[in-house]
């Protein structure tokens, strides 16, 4: 069985839809707390839909509980791994500052696979002691993906008649794909938090062979 962790999600249709897609796939789910919704929210069960009650879901109060309970994890990654470290469930993180793609990685059955909120993604502190378990999903970037994308990137262009920055009230919320936007940043050419997850997940259950035992 594979493992999807969302660290502190924010958004309850995101969780929603991954519990779905856990739920027909034989994924556990793990919740860290704080979560951005309450689990009886209208919205997360109506994103879950009737699959929730059959979603095998743990929560937890942080981090620490998390690795407390799910012991032993495999220890972050080095060089050289012994043969038992390889029989460990194995630890992904999915972040777009990776420098290796979710393709690169070997997933196993019992691997954890783990995402951030949707407005900031993981702790910086965790990306750091985990540096070479970290991978990214490649996605192009606002120039190269919309049309639109120097509106967004070009803040000379989102002044008001009076020459001042815009606040982006309505922007700061979601984009269309329910991610978060940066003020800073304006990059908003980025695949939601249930995407991902889906992508991820699917291409790990590949690797182990999933389809085939199916049959």
């Amino acid at each position: 069985m594979l493992n999807v962790v969302l660290v502190e999600p924010e958004i309850p249709a995101n969780t929603g839809n991954i519990g779905r897609t856990c739920v027909v796939s034989g994924t556990r789910l793990h919740l860290i707390k704080p979560l951005g919704f309450s689990l009886d929210n209208k919205s997360l069960k109506r994103a879950g839909m009737a699959y929730w009650q059959s979603l095998d879901v743990c929560l937890y109060n942080n981090w620490a509980e998390f690795v407390e309970k799910n012991a032993p994890f495999a220890t972050p990654t080095k060089k050289t791994a012994s043969p038992a470290n390889d029989s460990l469930p194995q630890l992904h993180f999915l972040t777009k500052k990776a420098r290796k793609t979710y393709v690169e990685a070997s997933y196993h059955d019992g691997d954890f696979i783990i995402f951030g909120k949707e407005s900031s993604g993981l702790p910086e502190a965790l990306l750091a002691k985990h540096a070479l378990e970290c991978e990214r999903i490649p996605m192009l970037t606002d120039d190269k993906a919309l049309v639109n994308g120097d509106a967004w990137s070009n803040k000379n262009a989102n002044l008001t008649s009076e020459g001042t920055p815009r606040t982006h009230e309505a922007l700061l919320s979601q984009d269309i794909c329910g991610n978060f936007i940066d003020p800073e940043d304006y990059h908003v050419s980025a695949l939601n938090l249930s995407n991902a997850a889906a992508i991820v997940l699917y291409e790990a259950l590949r690797q182990i062979n999933f389809v085939t035992i199916q049959k």
